[in-house]
């Protein structure tokens, strides 16, 4: 079978996937949430689904299975999903207030959809008690009545991992025993979050720059099953203590009900690696600073469209601090070298008026922040030092020793 052919099928697996996916939704909006009495033969399961190929798909997803074959129930229960239709959902979706819902599925629909992505399907079926499923499902119904169904999504504190975790926390209460939830792991927020993106360098830049320091704080095990994968792991460890006084394991049985097929990662070109890009950028900029310096000139031009482009690129993430509800955007240093006053000052301290203590007094406090941001960022790769260098040698040529008898260098426009 050819590639083209493999890439032809994916896409109309994909397409009759999501058509079943919106099918299903349509027929459970009209199905009554209401928690029936369980069978003892019904089971709970805590499904994990592998990563995806798009970025919205990459951390993975978890769901909660209803399995009770005395009924013929095997559902799933979700907290991923949200409507396009939405009104205002851009605005919405970047200033974190887009709803996001808790959706029910047959099972077979679930595994279709997730198969013809290719992402592997993982189930924990849960060692609960009658009384502590029954109560898992009155919660999961509760949550599916209309004044419930919809959420504020919160990638690091509220989302479609940690809904799950709470759901089933819930129902066990003081019964549930997580070794692992109040210990440490090593890694902050953000450094769980750029383990899931190595391969999509720019999605990877632009996160870690709109995220501020609240992304840095330091996670113990609950905090840190923001990530599904987490989720299982920790799952995997933790106990449950019976009626009876007994100790036993969370998780009864662990199994693979899809093995995703290998695929090989589609690895960006070298010369456009985000790093790479930066550097060379920084490199022509420096070379023609030099040249034109040596000349007696500095551009004008080059600052105002350089220094300006970061002024606008500041402000759209000063409003990711101020003007949305993500809780993980607040106090970035990024915005030491991305000040947002760029944009108009920029023009102010290069007009053909602007004296050179004017200029530079501007040019002096913008390496000082320049270097600030250097310090406290905490972007990875070079983007962190390349930029803010190639910003700080267009700075240290503006700045002029304003005595008499110095010979500076000409402004050009």
């Amino acid at each position: 079978m050819t590639t083209k052919t493999m890439n032809s099928n994916r896409i109309v697996k994909q397409i009759i996937g999501s058509f079943l996916l919106v099918l299903q939704l349509i027929l459970s909006s009209h199905q009554e949430a209401v928690a029936q009495p369980f069978s003892p033969s019904a089971q709970v399961s805590l499904l994990t689904f592998g990563s995806g190929e798009e970025l919205y798909s990459v951390f993975g997803h978890t769901a909660i299975r209803i399995y009770d074959p005395t009924q013929n129930i095997d559902r799933t229960y979700g907290w991923g999903g949200f409507r396009f239709a939405e009104n205002n959902f851009y605005l919405k979706f970047l200033r974190g207030t887009l709803p996001y819902y808790i959706d029910a599925y047959e099972m077979y629909v679930m595994m279709y959809a997730y198969q013809a992505e290719n992402r592997t399907i993982r189930e924990q079926v849960l060692n609960l008690s009658p009384g502590q499923k029954q109560q898992l499902f009155t919660v999961l119904a509760t949550n599916m009545l209309p004044e419930n169904r919809t959420y504020q999504y919160k990638f690091f504190y509220d989302n479609c991992a940690t809904r799950p975790r709470d759901v089933i926390a819930k129902a066990c209460g003081d019964s549930l025993m997580m070794p692992s939830r109040s210990r440490m792991t090593g890694k902050s927020y953000r450094d769980w979050m750029n383990d899931y993106l190595g391969e999509k360098a720019w999605a990877k830049l632009g996160m870690n720059l709109a995220i501020g320091q609240p992304a840095d704080e330091q996670t113990d095990g609950w905090h840190a099953m923001y990530l599904p994968e987490n989720v299982y792991d920790q799952m995997a460890q933790a106990k449950l203590k019976q009626a009876s006084g007994q100790v036993v394991p969370l998780v009864a049985r662990d199994q693979t009900l899809f093995t995703a097929a290998k695929t090989f990662p589609h690895e960006l070109p070298f010369i456009l690696d985000p790093n790479v890009v930066f550097t060379l950028f920084g490199i022509i900029v420096a070379l023609f600073t030099a040249r034109r310096y040596q000349a007696g000139k500095v551009d004008r031009w080059l600052d105002r469209w350089l220094f300006g482009i970061v002024g606008f690129l500041g402000w759209f993430l000063f409003l990711l601090w101020v003007g949305t509800d993500h809780g993980v955007t607040a106090w970035n240093p990024t915005l030491f070298y991305m000040m947002p006053l760029h944009l108009p000052l920029i023009y102010w301290a290069t007009s053909s008026k602007t004296t050179s203590r004017r200029r530079t007094t501007y040019f002096s406090l913008t390496a000082l922040l320049i270097l600030l941001g250097m310090i406290f960022s905490k972007v990875p790769g070079g983007f962190d030092v390349v930029f803010p260098l190639t910003l700080l040698i267009r700075c240290i040529v503006n700045i002029q020793m304003v005595r008499r008898g110095y010979q500076t260098p000409a402004r050009v426009a």
